[in-house]
This record gives structure tokens, sequence and C-alpha cells, in this order.
């Protein structure tokens, strides 16, 4: 783990490289791979550039995205309880983006006078920057510890705590992975886990396909905008040449797979050439290239999810709409 630190607040603020544990696959081998499926996909991953994360948080911000708005109630009315259960020492975030709703939490540890340490871990530095250097403003007694790095490439080379870890997976991002992989990855954060540590799961919940559709298709078009950003990071990323003019944003609920899919569509018959992969690709009037997957889940599946990495859900928060789901669980 390769650490650097920023000289402000007393060097509150530092910034650690995790290591891959195994090799994950690069953009171009995505690519090669996600456009010889049909359809053609790209993993959600590759949304996350400066411009995409800072679209994301204002996707959160629109009035149909109910899934940000329902988790953040959440948390707010049950921070404190989930800190008194958990009793960390050091919070530990999947995928902590720009951290917002951690403070939920970081707020219940300062009622309670437990100065824990934070450790954020996300691919974007700019954003674990960003976002760090706004908590040790709003927390003068917190240390954040960020750590940057792909959680998809494995998590041995996390650092050894001392002290109870709460590990946060928040924002329904275990929805973005088929079944198998949402199984291995909480099983891999179970792994991690002693007696005494707790993981908290944010999920998103099954409810009326109209609500879901309208949270991922909405009225000022910004989850248009972020789907699109995607083919901005080829075009830099790999000297793609796609008109984002000819693409299209469309988003559905399959409700056998209880998922929303989310896609691009070509506008026009055209041919995008990708110099890092010497290919040139045809791409047909009404083609769809899948970008993401949502996946929904009952109470059910979350119980099932939890079980079979070897935790049991020690509380679950809900809510009276059920439109959200925060799961407490331990070893």
């Amino acid at each position: 783990m390769k650490p650097w630190s920023v000289d402000v607040a007393e060097a509150r603020f530092r910034c650690l490289e995790v290591a891959a544990e195994r090799r994950t696959p690069s953009l171009a081998e995505d690519v090669e791979r996600g456009f010889a499926a049909r359809p053609r996909s790209l993993p959600p991953k590759y949304f996350y550039d400066a411009a995409g994360s800072a679209l994301f948080e204002a996707i959160c911000r629109t009035r149909e995205y109910y899934p940000s708005r329902a988790e953040a109630g959440l948390l707010e009315r049950y921070a404190d309880a989930i800190v008194e259960a958990a009793a960390p020492a050091h919070i530990l975030e999947f995928g902590s983006g720009s951290s917002r709703k951690t403070r939920y939490l970081l707020d219940a540890c300062e009622r309670r006078d437990r100065h824990v340490q934070y450790w954020p871990f996300d691919v974007c530095e700019a954003m674990l920057f960003e976002a760090g250097g706004g908590l040790i403003q709003r927390y003068p007694w917190l240390r954040v510890n960020a750590l940057r790095g792909d959680y998809l490439a494995g998590l041995a080379h996390l650092p050894r705590f001392r002290g109870a870890v709460l590990y946060a997976f928040l924002g329904g991002t275990v929805g973005n992975f088929a079944p198998a992989a949402s199984r291995a990855f909480i099983r891999e954060i179970a792994k991690l886990m002693r007696p005494g540590d707790c993981l908290l799961l944010g999920a998103d919940r099954v409810k009326a396909p109209e609500l879901i559709e309208a949270a991922y298709n909405d009225a000022e078009g910004v989850t248009a905008r972020f789907n699109l950003n995607l083919l901005n990071v080829l075009n830099r990323e790999l000297g793609a040449d796609f008109d984002t003019t000819g693409f299209e944003h469309r988003a559905f609920y399959n409700r056998t797979a209880r998922q929303i899919e989310m896609y691009l569509l070509s506008r026009r018959d055209q041919k995008v050439r990708v110099p890092a992969l010497n290919r040139n690709y045809p791409f047909a009037r009404g083609e769809a290239m899948l970008t993401e997957i949502s996946r929904k889940f009952d109470a059910e599946a979350l119980e099932a999810l939890v079980s079979e990495a070897g935790l049991r859900i020690r509380r679950h928060f809900e809510g009276g709409e059920q439109l959200f789901s925060l799961v407490l669980a331990e070893r």
C-alpha cells in the first residue's frame, strides 16, 4: 500500500494506493469483449470519471431519483442506532464517491463522542481528495485515510485494523452486479470481517415499475447526459470517435429479472473507429448497447444474499414505504 498525503489540517487526510489482488480487464479489453457480445455492453464502472461523478451527484438531486433520498432518510433516522449497534472504531466505505451520505454516520459518531477513522475506497482520485478535504473541515476530530483503487480487483491488500470496523456498501450499488457477482463480492467482504465487525448494505427495493423507470428517465435529462458521457470516456481513453449526438439514452424496467436496464441506442446507421483496438464497429439504427443494470430486491432476496456469505442480519431498516433497505449484518 503506497501512501501520500496533503499538507492540510495537520495532515488529517492521506491517500493510500491499494494494490490489486487480481488483474481486472482494461477498458480496451472490456470494450473488445463487450462489443463482441449481443447486445453490446460495457461495465458501469467506466461512468465515473470526474464528469460522470459530478453528473451522478446531480442525478441524486433530481425530483424523480428516489433511491438517494430514501437511503438518506433512513440514514438520518437510524444513524444513531447503527453506530450504537456497530460501535465502530473505523468506517470503510466501498465506492464512497462524494461521501455525502456518510456524513449521517459521522454526525452520529460525533454525537456519541466516538471518534472513528474514515476510510473511503474509490477509483476516482479527484473525488477522494475533494470529499476528504470537505470532511476534515466539517469534523475537526476526523482522520480520513482515502483508499484509491478498484475494489473489484480484490480486497486482500486492504489495511489490517485495530478495533471494530463498519464496512459500508451504500447507494444500492450491489444491484449493479449480476447475481453471481453480487454474491461473490459480499462473500469477499465477509472474509475480511472479524467478530465485532459489521456490514452496512444499502439496497433498492422492488416497487411499482413506473416509479422505478421514472428515476432513470428524469425530465431534466441528467441521467441521459450521465449515460452519454460514457462515450466521452471511450473517446478520451481509447481515441474513439463516438458522436454523442448519434446515440440516445433509454432505460426500462425488466419485470422478470426485477432490474432496470440502461442502454444507449444508435440514432442512425453509423460506424465508430476505436484506434486503440484498431477496429471499426458498425452500429445499426436502433441498435442498443447495455451500459448498466440496477437490480431491485425484496426482503427475502436480501436475507439470502447476506446469509449465503456467512453473515446474519442484525437489523433491517426499511421505512414504512419500503422504497429502500439498509441492512446491518455481522458474522
